[in-house]
């Protein structure tokens, strides 16, 4: 005698197939995105690696690290190969006779990378400073202050949009307005360029900031702003209006409001943007080759008289100097290690900042305000 049949049991269907096909291919298709990511990560931090660390104390290529970029001479003397950078290879020439020497040269392949890392992280901090302030306060307006209407729709259209713009038109936006035409005030009358008296001796020349850390700084800025106006909005969003409520009942203001009972709640969500816009920023070469990189620069930001003047100074970046030593130059083993050693710094640096945020959001979920 036959057992009944369970009429809970899943029947065989086509829509069940089709299902679990359908499921096969999307993991398939995320091992296979792994798989590759798993691959390019591990060719540059095992290439990088090679260049970064050494076999013997301090395990640690220090010059790489700390020195700036520099020409390397490479040649053979008294039947040794000799690899010197510049500077070394200067003192060199004046107490050996290298005549009859065949000298190779190749640029940015000696010395180390200590100007990029500094130019990268000041970029990068700067951006998302002026990125986080302006976001932040705009989706606060949207979702706390404006009413539901056709201006705030086209605000948010707008928004939008300016998140499918290429990175290459952001750094034309930006050599146009920071770097060609921001208003600056001085202390004399520029006659090439539009100059407005406002008194005291001084003008309001139009003659722009130049390439420098500032016009950088708000170039990738807004670069960032879609990000981080749609995330902090979402996360303004998340937050129950009973807090909203029972704040407001009990006589706090509005501006109380949001600051006690709605942003402590929404900043792990804000957080969560700014690590999203860190990868974004930091990668980014097009802005700043037209607005603040310089392909080579051995003055630091600092070495200035005034520290306001440091915001005026043009810096070095790793995508910039990556871009620079593997398309712009001669290819050859040399290269290659100033390349992939760069690069390897260059995640780990980036890494390093999306990892700050994720533990200082981590940190706001445990402590509200």
């Amino acid at each position: 005698m036959h057992a009944p049949a369970n009429p809970f049991s899943a029947h065989k269907s086509s829509s069940r197939t089709i299902e679990r096909v359908a499921f096969g291919l999307f993991r398939a298709a995320t091992y296979f995105i792994l798989v590759c990511a798993t691959f390019i990560f591990g060719y540059i931090f095992i290439k990088g690696g090679q260049t970064v660390f050494r076999s013997h104390f301090p395990f640690v290529n220090v010059p790489f690290l700390t020195q700036s970029p520099e020409t390397l001479y490479v040649f053979d003397y008294e039947g040794k190969k000799m690899e010197l950078g510049d500077k070394a290879f200067r003192a060199f020439k004046e107490n050996h006779d290298l005549k009859d020497a065949q000298v190779e040269s190749n640029a940015y392949s000696a010395g180390g990378i200590f100007p990029c890392i500094v130019g990268t992280v000041l970029l990068v901090i700067g951006s998302m400073a002026i990125a986080l302030f302006i976001g932040v306060s705009a989706a606060i307006y949207l979702n706390e202050y404006s009413k539901h209407g056709r201006f705030v729709h086209f605000v948010r259209l707008a928004v939008l949009n300016l998140a499918g713009v290429p990175s290459i038109v952001f750094g034309l936006f930006g050599l146009g307005l920071f770097v060609v035409f921001m208003p600056v005030l001085e202390g004399f009358h520029n006659p090439a360029v539009l100059s407005i008296p406002v008194g005291f001796g001084r003008f309001l020349n139009f003659s722009g900031w130049n390439v420098c850390l500032l016009s950088g700084w708000f170039t990738l800025a807004f670069m960032a702003l879609p990000v981080v106006i749609t995330a902090s909005e979402e996360s303004l969003k998340s937050v129950p209006m009973g807090f909203r409520e029972g704040s407001l009942a009990l006589g706090a203001t509005k501006w109380q409001t949001i600051r006690t009972n709605v942003l402590p709640y929404a900043l792990p969500g804000m957080l969560t943007s700014s690590i999203l816009s860190i990868a974004r920023v930091a990668g980014e070469t097009a802005p700043i080759m037209f607005t603040a990189a310089y392909v080579v620069r051995d003055k630091m930001p600092w070495d200035v008289e005034h520290p306001f003047d440091m915001l005026f100074q043009g810096v070095m970046a790793l995508p910039y100097h990556i871009y620079v030593v593997s398309s712009k130059i001669p290819q050859n083993e040399y290269t290659e290690r100033v390349q992939y050693g760069a690069a390897f710094v260059f995640l780990v640096l980036v890494m390093g900042i999306a990892l700050t945020s994720i533990l200082l959001r981590m940190r706001m979920k445990r402590h509200r305000w």
